[in-house]
């Protein structure tokens, strides 16, 4: 069987469903890019939908029974009124390149049940392709299993005709078989998968977190709460100086009069944060550069870094930064978008000023309490008017958004 041959490109998921999580009854997303933006009113589900990513990450890296208790099990994450499974479907490609030689669109479909005692267990889990020329055959599960049982076909290219389906039973009915059959060599499309949700990056940056004084030590990538950023810069600056330099030129183009950012370690064997501002001789402490100087470092560090996750999610950017650097942060990140996907949350119009309305969805509750989603380009008029020379953030503003959706400032 001839081997598809694979090239550095970024994995992109392209199709979220969810239902039953929290207030997801049943949300859609469809025709994601590689940096998409989501809005809307306060309670309207987006730090739900951000959770989501969470949620998916912690089965991979901590286990689905400590990612469930820790978000209350059952009663406090399937949806109010809901009796059904919990389910997760995503479509993604493995390497995100311009047809016609895209690579094969695979969907993988999670669901958690409840048993008897109140644990969660995973009652489905498949992967599904298209395989043949331009992935026109029909569509088929290359792993399929219910209950902790389940058949998978191994190899480079899962063929449903020529392939032979290996039965599997794991050692509990909580254990993703993604997770564990992607760790064994003969499953290379499963552990694609397992890779790719593994190097999932959760950021819930604050200014605060970055000012610790940590033992010194060079770590390659930033923490979720960004605690570690004098390690990480410790790390590229011994590893990758030239990486650095490029990395505090950005920064110093966007904060004005910074001139330089530096690590030093003590005589205790911590390491210390240092920025110095023109006219200034000396540098100061982390702890006393602004909130904004200490957030953009700490984002520029994430996209910009050695080892760039191949999916990112920032939950409300704006928090503690100017707003005029807002729209120089979305300029950051459409340029690392090349090399990641962005999932961003945000509640700033400055943020998504720069953003077309394919990028952009906004989120609300019905009548009845449950997220909807509606992509900003399905929004009337919001084309439109956008080719007129209005931008996404004002007209937010404005209440064009307002229809079935509600008033961004509630």
């Amino acid at each position: 069987m001839k081997k598809i041959k694979r090239d550095n490109g970024v994995p992109r998921i392209e199709y979220l469903r969810v239902k039953n999580y929290r207030a997801l009854k049943n949300v859609e997303l469809k025709d994601l890019t590689p940096v998409t933006v989501f809005l809307g009113p306060n309670g309207s589900g987006k730090s739900t939908v951000f959770d989501v990513f969470a949620f998916l990450s912690e089965c991979f890296s901590l286990g689905l029974r400590k990612a469930w208790d820790k978000r209350g099990r059952f009663k406090e994450v399937r949806t109010r009124g809901s009796n059904g499974d919990i389910e997760f479907e995503l479509k993604y490609r493995e390497v995100d390149k311009p047809k016609p030689s895209r690579t094969p669109l695979v969907t993988y479909h999670l669901s958690i049940g409840e048993d008897k005692d109140g644990f969660p267990f995973v009652s489905q889990e498949w992967l599904r392709w298209k395989r043949g020329k331009q992935g026109r055959s029909a569509p088929f599960k290359f792993l399929d299993f219910q209950n902790g049982q389940g058949s998978v076909i191994s190899g480079d290219m899962p063929d449903d005709e020529k392939g032979q389906r290996i039965q599997e039973k794991l050692d509990s009915n909580d254990l993703l078989a993604v997770n564990t059959l992607g760790q064994l060599a003969k499953n290379p499309r499963v552990s694609a998968l397992r890779r790719f949700i593994t190097d999932w990056h959760l950021s819930y940056l604050t200014a605060d977190n970055t000012r610790t004084t940590p033992e010194s030590g060079p770590q390659e990538r930033l923490s979720e709460s960004g605690d570690n950023l004098p390690n990480v810069i410790q790390y590229i600056k011994e590893q990758y100086p030239d990486l650095l330099d490029k990395i505090i030129d950005t920064l110093k183009s966007r904060i004005p009069r910074l001139e330089k950012v530096e690590t030093k370690i003590m005589e205790d064997g911590r390491l210390l944060l240092q920025i110095k501002d023109a006219p200034f001789d000396n540098p100061i402490l982390s702890k006393f550069a602004s909130d904004g100087t200490m957030k953009m470092l700490a984002y520029l560090i994430l996209l910009y870094g050695p080892n760039t996750p191949q999916l990112i999610g920032i939950e409300e950017p704006e928090n503690q930064l100017h707003p005029k650097l807002l729209p120089e942060l979305t300029e950051e990140c459409i340029k690392t978008s090349a090399k990641t996907q962005l999932m961003i949350t945000t509640h700033s119009p400055h943020f998504i000023d720069e953003l077309k309305p394919e990028q952009v969805w906004v989120l609300y509750r019905n009548k009845k309490g449950y997220t909807q989603a509606r992509k900003t380009a399905d929004v009337k008029n919001i084309k439109e008017m956008m080719n007129e020379g209005g931008k996404l953030g004002d007209l937010w503003m404005e209440g064009f958004f307002n229809i079935e959706i509600g008033d961004p400032f509630d």
